[in-house]
């Protein structure tokens, strides 16, 4: 079973300007940067209201880009992310995987609603599909996306690659890596782009190195980085977690990564 304890709660979440450092600003925000819109985006699941964030590019034909929010869910620090890469020329929504209204405030809630999601696989992917339906009616080509994700939000990435959803990658920010009893990696399609901290200390290297065994004897391109002495949701600016050293190499090595598969 995947880890559902030990993952860190963001603070409430402090400015880009004051959280981050100038070398993230240098690269994320240009001078040129164009203007970009953002709303919030209601879909259905199960009949359940979902709300998520929707930042879009100013240009025609922009990739589409799926963010899962950490198991605190989706805050200021999802949507902040998402206007980042739509400064970048891509098109996110920032899915809500817990329901419209819900936003855990306590370590016990974020448990709660991850572990419902944990103990059933298949509402966690009627979830992703809900939100993959919501980024289709905006206008995306949701099966040339990728998925990225944080924490909690990297491993409900890998579960979408598992299901066999085609998009060109499944990007993980320091999530969880276990592979569900019955599941495998042999339906995945797309590219796998895993960013770890050497110093997690809620998700083992030996889980790691596991997960690149795995994707290797499933025959899927994958490439997978750590960073040392970054520990668990290194990239959360604004928490005491966060290094800004792992953070600006695995930002910038994200950047890169998606500019060669749309190029």
């Amino acid at each position: 079973m995947l880890p559902t304890s030990n993952f860190s709660s963001k603070k409430p979440y402090r400015s880009l300007l004051a959280g981050a450092s100038m070398g993230l600003l240098a690269l994320t925000i240009s001078q040129t940067a164009a203007a970009i819109t953002t709303k919030n985006v209601t879909y259905t699941v199960d009949n359940q209201a979902y709300e998520g964030y929707y930042a879009k590019a100013d240009k025609p034909y922009a990739p589409f880009i799926l963010l899962i929010h950490d198991w605190d869910g989706l805050t200021d620090y999802e949507r902040k992310r998402a206007d980042m890469l739509a400064n970048e020329g891509y098109n996110v929504l920032a899915a809500d995987m817990f329901g419209q209204g819900i936003r855990p405030t306590s370590v016990e809630e974020n448990k709660r609603l991850t572990g419902e999601l944990y103990d059933d696989r298949n509402k966690m992917r009627r979830i992703l599909q809900g939100a993959l339906n919501a980024g289709r009616l905006e206008g995306n080509d949701v099966r040339n996306g990728t998925t990225m994700g944080y924490c909690f939000g990297g491993t409900v990435a890998l579960e979408l690659a598992r299901s066999g959803f085609p998009q060109k990658a499944f990007v993980p920010f320091h999530g969880a890596f276990d592979t569900p009893t019955g599941q495998s990696y042999d339906k995945t399609t797309g590219e796998i782009l895993v960013f770890h901290g050497s110093a997690d200390q809620s998700v083992s290297l030996e889980s790691f190195a596991t997960l690149g065994k795995t994707l290797e004897a499933s025959n899927v391109p994958h490439e997978m980085i750590t960073y040392s002495g970054a520990p668990h949701a290194f990239s959360v600016f604004g928490s005491d977690r966060y290094d800004a050293r792992a953070d600006e190499r695995s930002w910038k090595r994200y950047l890169d990564f998606l500019a060669d598969e749309y190029k």
